[in-house]
């Protein structure tokens, strides 16, 4: 027995009906064209679908069983078919995002409200990128885009510059640093260093002050939480090197001082990499622009 999709539309549209005559009409063929169609499928079936001279035309057993498979297949075709189109018309998509900052969500949510109000139709998960390598992930199509601060070469990857920002140094108010108008390297080296549990090369406060100097602390101490990284550096179990982001709202704050790091401060840049032939799709290109707008403005609103 040979099923196509028009035997299933043909055999939910007689249903709704309730009569060949309007079926017809909602599947935009002739009358004599759907009875035709029904003979053939009854002479494949081998049995009758409908019980004749009913009023309104009612399916057999047989025939229901057939609406059944109708009613489940049909809805997914006809989303899938809508997906497709959405594609094609640049509303729909895929917009999954790797994470190489725990930092990130506070200024990222934002953005991903504002993107979901524009592109309903896209998926879009988030999935942290120190847990595996994001870049590789990115190539092979595993994830969309990756927010990174260490923009590489690799073949098929754009990487779109998005905001600058300002590592800064966290104390407690009463901490002996917080009397300084700025820390350096070598102010690290009786402290505990709080960071978030990844590796060194991916850490602000190393990368650009501390391994340049070659300067160890004290001790370090990972932490997965930014609340509690802020917790224990209130309580005086150590100091913290966080994005200006985090800290803007601090400055207000009787528990905490911050400070830039070096009299001029350092100055680092966030960058979106997506591949090369994702970069002009709508929905990618909104998303990029958002995550350059709303981050810059919420630094300037703190």
């Amino acid at each position: 027995m040979h099923i196509e999709l028009r035997h299933l539309k043909t055999i939910r549209a007689i249903h709704q009906a309730g009569g060949l005559a309007k079926a017809a009409e909602m599947l935009n063929i002739t009358q004599s064209a759907l009875s035709h169609q029904i003979k053939g499928l009854e002479e494949q079936a081998g049995v009758e679908l409908f019980v004749r001279r009913s009023r309104p035309l009612r399916l057999s057993a047989a025939g229901q069983r057939l609406l059944r498979a109708a009613e489940k297949i049909l809805p997914e075709i006809e989303a899938l078919e809508a997906e497709f189109t959405g594609l094609r018309r640049g509303s729909a998509g895929r917009m999954h995002i790797a994470i190489e900052c725990h930092a990130c969500f506070e200024w990222l949510f934002p953005v991903l409200e504002r993107f979901r109000q524009s592109w309903p139709e896209v998926d879009v998960d988030i999935r942290p990128g120190l847990a595996f390598d994001a870049l590789p992930a990115l190539q092979k199509e595993e994830v969309d885009l990756v927010i990174s601060s260490d923009p590489e070469e690799l073949p098929g990857v754009t990487f779109q510059p998005l905001f600058d920002y300002e590592p800064v140094f966290v104390a407690a108010r009463d901490h002996p640093l917080a009397q300084k108008p700025h820390v350096e390297a070598e102010d690290f080296r009786d402290q505990t260093l709080i960071t978030y549990p990844v590796d060194r090369s991916r850490l602000d406060v190393f990368t650009e002050l501390l391994t340049p100097a070659k300067v160890e602390p004290r001790a370090t101490r990972a932490v997965e939480l930014t609340a509690v990284i802020l917790l224990l550096v209130a309580s005086n179990r150590g100091v913290a090197v966080l994005p200006d982001w985090v800290v803007r709202a601090l400055r207000t704050s009787s528990d905490y001082v911050t400070r830039p790091l070096t009299p001029s401060g350092l100055t680092k840049r966030l960058y979106a990499a997506t591949r090369a032939d994702d970069v002009d799709k709508p929905y990618v290109a909104h998303l990029v622009r958002l995550a350059r707008e709303i981050p810059v403005r919420m630094q300037r609103a703190g």
